[in-house]
């Protein structure tokens, strides 16, 4: 095999969400003669793109002054906020906490945005690479983070190269900044190899999915903002669901619940799908059409799983790094800055050495100090955890003690013993139907004649250990139908659809024996998002 061709920039940065590409235009905004690249593995900006999205719009008012007169496409401002407990069959409004009220805040599609931000970026000569992913790191000889390694294209499944296959190329940089979004591929390597959670509590995650729907003429109320908590969780599983009025008659709706669920027969897809039948929300959404779906990984660990966010040679920001705040349901805002601050530490420094530190003194991390308690003081159930919440908020985090964050993978309870909690859950019919009509939303496209991005480490224990003591959790929690138990002669075998994977690492993150490790494919791959 030849040597790679080689590409020189100043700063690489990986990954074209609100933090890479906030990091790139601050850059090239205080240093003109930088060369910058953005890598980005989806087939154009934006389609691997999925949030609620309500923003906070101070970090926009410093990057791009004046963007109000010429914004995103898909930018509502908030009207109104509501908060509903449901039950199966009724719902209570709750008062709106400080972290949700959401006036001057704007509901976007976040997809969009980033398309938005791409052209604002290219407009500063930002050189921007759909469709490449960063599939390895370059190390330099004294083992720094030297750049990043682009993925062959054109490999087939059995790892020989086809006809269309291209080799990728290495790009070198003496920065890499890292905004891969939540569990980054390359990200959870070097937080493994620099040790750099060492530290911190484990990271802990949801589970977020969405759809966008059309309904029918004045269903829609653009700017109103809804929130629900209660049924169909039970009260040991943390989460609950949005509801946000776009204009055209459109609805952004979607269902987030923690990975840290303890029942091993939990459905999260058919758990998003039984909200969207609950009395007020069916009504809503009777007689429309679904326009898009998709699921994305949350960090929701906060402060506290904050790792360390510098290496030599390489930054991590971002979602990728942890710094969505929960209670607010909100990550963008603290992602631009996130961005933002790192442009500005390189333009003044030119290394990565002392970012960390100049995190953790700002505006991002003492926003998610205030916080630190609330989600994890939801460990003990639903109501335990509504009181600490409120506690917390009422001294904005000055209690002086800080919970410790568990880790998802342990969560799970084995079949053995474990009595599930009675759900209620009723007959269904909205669409999707299932989860294979959801992944046809999504728009998802592999080629299936290449390696299988999905590794089982220990393939054994998916038909021994898993079946009797969890009964093979990953064909439930995956949204999109990737993992089926299937007879192969007269035993049964796993069978990975990898096809329909929709990068959301969520069987990276909830298997209980961690043996599945989420690679990146082929550049290009995966969903396809339009406006979500």
């Amino acid at each position: 095999m030849s040597e790679r061709e080689i590409m020189e920039y100043d700063v690489i940065i990986v990954g074209a969400g609100p933090a890479g590409l906030s990091c790139a235009i601050r850059l090239k905004q205080k240093k003109p003669d930088l060369m910058v690249a953005v890598i980005e593995k989806s087939s154009e900006i934006g389609a691997h793109i999925l949030s609620g999205a309500v923003i906070e719009p101070e970090p926009l008012d410093e990057l791009l002054p004046g963007w109000k007169d010429s914004p995103p496409p898909i930018c509502i401002p908030v009207e109104n906020d509501e908060i509903w407990l449901l039950s199966q069959q009724g719902r209570r409004r709750l008062p709106t906490p400080p972290q949700q009220k959401n006036h001057g805040n704007y509901i976007v599609s976040l997809g969009a945005m980033c398309a938005w931000l791409a052209e604002k970026a290219e407009a500063l000569e930002v050189d921007i690479f759909p469709g490449y992913a960063a599939s390895e790191i370059r190390f330099t000889e004294d083992g720094a983070v030297g750049g990043v390694i682009i993925g062959d294209m054109g490999v087939g499944r059995d790892g020989q190269p086809k006809d269309t296959y291209m080799q990728g190329i290495e790009i070198h940089a003496p920065v890499t900044i890292l905004s891969e979004g939540v569990r980054g591929h390359l990200s959870k390597q070097l937080i493994r190899k620099f040790e750099l959670d060492k530290e911190s509590d484990p990271q802990t995650y949801g589970i977020g999915m969405k759809e966008l729907w059309r309904v029918q003429p004045g269903k829609s109320k653009p700017g109103l903002v809804q929130h629900t908590a209660g049924w169909p969780l039970d009260s040991h599983t943390y989460g609950g669901s949005f509801i946000y009025h776009l204009d055209k008659d459109r609805i952004a709706i979607g269902f987030v619940c923690g990975l840290d669920y303890q029942d091993p027969e939990f459905v999260p897809f058919e758990a998003f799908q039984q909200m969207k039948h609950h009395p007020m929300v069916h009504e809503l959404l009777e007689g429309g059409e679904i326009l898009s779906s998709g699921a994305r990984a949350i960090a929701e660990g906060g402060y506290q799983s904050l790792p360390n966010t510098e290496m030599p040679g390489a930054l991590i920001i971002g979602d990728a790094a942890g710094t969505l705040n929960v209670p607010k349901i909100k990550g963008t805002h603290q992602a631009m800055r996130c961005g933002i601050l790192a442009a500005d530490h390189l333009a003044e420094t030119g290394a990565a050495q002392g970012f960390n530190a100049r995190l953790r003194d700002s505006e991002v991390v003492k926003e998610l100090y205030k916080v630190r308690n609330i989600r994890p003081g939801f460990y003990k159930g639903f109501w335990r955890g509504f009181l600490r919440a409120a506690i917390e908020t009422v001294t904005a985090g000055k209690l002086p003690t800080t919970l410790k964050v568990h880790a998802d993978d342990t969560a799970l309870k084995k079949l053995d013993g474990y009595t599930p909690p009675d759900r209620q859950w009723v007959d269904r019919d909205l669409v999707p139907r299932d989860r294979l009509a959801s992944v046809y939303f999504a728009a998802t496209e592999h080629d299936e004649d290449q390696p299988v991005h999905l590794q089982i480490l220990e393939p054994d224990v998916c038909t021994t250990r898993c079946v009797t003591e969890y009964n093979n959790p990953c064909t439930r929690f995956c949204p999109a139908q990737v993992y089926e138990m299937v007879e192969e002669n007269g035993s049964k075998a796993l069978q990975i659809n990898s096809a329909n994977c929709v990068h959301c690492k969520t069987c990276d993150i909830k298997d209980p024996y961690q043996i599945i490790n989420w690679v990146t494919p082929e550049g290009g791959s995966g969903p396809n998002y339009q406006n979500m």
